[in-house]
């Protein structure tokens, strides 16, 4: 009998630790059913005064070789009903269990003073994770919120490891505790850094990228930028464009660009029609008057398209529910996932959607029967048109399953 990939989650919501615990053991173990290869936890911040105690008491009651995970602001997993959950600013703990048949599994730290700056070549980045490109691991990254560099970690592991998916988030606490962050990485727990896990072998992680915008207008193509200005979109001030735009929106699009206005940077510089997903949606952080340039939140380049996006509830629905749905029509029978992870904004949720378990729950009815945890980031991490990127106000989906003859064969 062939060895299968089995993947499964239990999230507890008991506000004692040690009862949490207890019961996301003994939930996942039964449901599992065999040897866990690789474990992920994520611990909300109620219980922040306990960070420290949650690997040890993992312990004496779970053995597996690579454990990873951090604490998060909201915590995502399957209820003992079997249903999605998401649990914002209250006791949760969230753990996934997979059994991973001819994978290699590798967990490690990388603290911020270890990174090599971005004028290394790739082997520098290679030396820092001691895991070979060769293998096409696939990564699960967390990391802390302060420290400055996780743009260039995504940046040089891109670098080293070409053809490589990297997912995950950016460790979160509760507004009132928002200094106190905790990453965990086998026995150790961290405050700061990125904590990760790659996998190799006879696996591979798919990954839907959510960014819930809408374009509005049509694409431009920056005339003139310096760093992350917008100077000229084909010859014209952007605030110019911009204005021109706006005014010809119904009257419900002109009040969401007052609070909700973001620019799509385009990732391919050669497809002539853009989709939604074509695009990194990034900040606009404000304008010159007098230049009428506009700030965005990322550096631009002469000969990028750009378009403006408007993001809110409905539009965050849509988008995702797209995405599923392609992603549902592009999986072959013989692809079924077998677990997935879920990384979503702080600012997604209940406060978005002014109802819980949104994204999760659509995610399922997609995509059912298949476990899935996470937590709630101060930033996500994942890949938009072969780069990844830390973004905001995103749902970030890693989806794993068992590699095929024929997605061997191609590699």
């Amino acid at each position: 009998m062939v060895d299968q990939m089995r993947w499964t989650n239990a999230l507890s919501t008991r506000p004692s630790l040690e009862s949490a615990i207890t019961e996301v053991v003994e939930r996942a173990l039964d449901s599992l059913g065999c040897k866990a290869d690789l474990g992920l936890v994520f611990i909300s911040s109620a219980f922040t005064s306990e960070y420290s105690r949650l690997l040890p008491l993992l312990q004496e009651r779970l053995s597996v070789p690579a454990l990873i995970g951090c604490s998060g602001g909201g915590i995502i997993g399957m209820n003992p009903q079997g249903q999605t959950q998401e649990i914002e600013e209250s006791p949760a703990l969230s753990l996934s269990l997979a059994h991973l048949p001819k994978v290699d599994v590798e967990a490690f730290h990388l603290a911020p003073a270890t990174l090599p700056d971005l004028d290394s070549p790739p082997d520098a980045w290679v030396e820092l994770t001691n895991i070979s490109p060769s293998k096409t691991p696939q990564f699960i990254l967390l990391s802390d919120p302060f420290t400055e560099g996780v743009n260039d970690l995504l940046q040089g592991l891109d670098f080293a490891y070409p053809q490589s998916v990297k997912v995950g988030g950016q460790a979160s606490g509760s507004s009132a505790m928002s200094g106190k962050i905790g990453l965990f990485c086998n026995n150790q727990m961290y405050r700061e850094g990125t904590v990760g896990v790659a996998l190799s072998g006879n696996v591979v992680m798919e990954t839907i990228v959510a960014q819930g915008c809408r374009p509005i207008g049509k694409p431009y193509t920056v005339s003139k930028g310096e760093r992350n200005i917008l100077l000229e979109l084909e010859d014209l001030p952007p605030l110019f464009v911009l204005q021109n735009l706006i005014e010809g929106l119904s009257e419900q699009d002109r009040q969401l660009a007052q609070r909700a206005l973001f620019v799509g940077i385009a990732r391919d510089e050669f497809k002539q029609d853009l989709e939604q997903g074509d695009f990194l949606i990034r900040t606009l952080l404000g304008v010159d008057p007098q230049a009428g340039a506009i700030a965005i939140g990322a550096r631009i380049r002469p000969g990028q398209r750009v378009q403006f996006h408007l993001r809110d509830a409905q539009t965050s629905r849509e988008d995702l529910e797209w995405l599923l749905q392609c992603y549902q029509q592009q999986t072959k029978e013989n692809q079924e996932p077998a677990g997935a992870l879920m990384f979503s904004c702080l600012g997604r949720g209940e406060g978005l959607y002014g109802k819980p378990n949104f994204d999760s729950q659509l995610f399922s009815h997609y995509l059912s029967d298949i476990p899935i945890g996470g937590f709630f980031c101060n930033g996500e991490i994942g890949p938009v048109g072969g780069s990844t990127f830390l973004h905001g106000f995103t749902s970030v989906f890693g989806i794993c399953r068992q590699a095929t003859e024929e997605s061997r064969r191609s590699e």
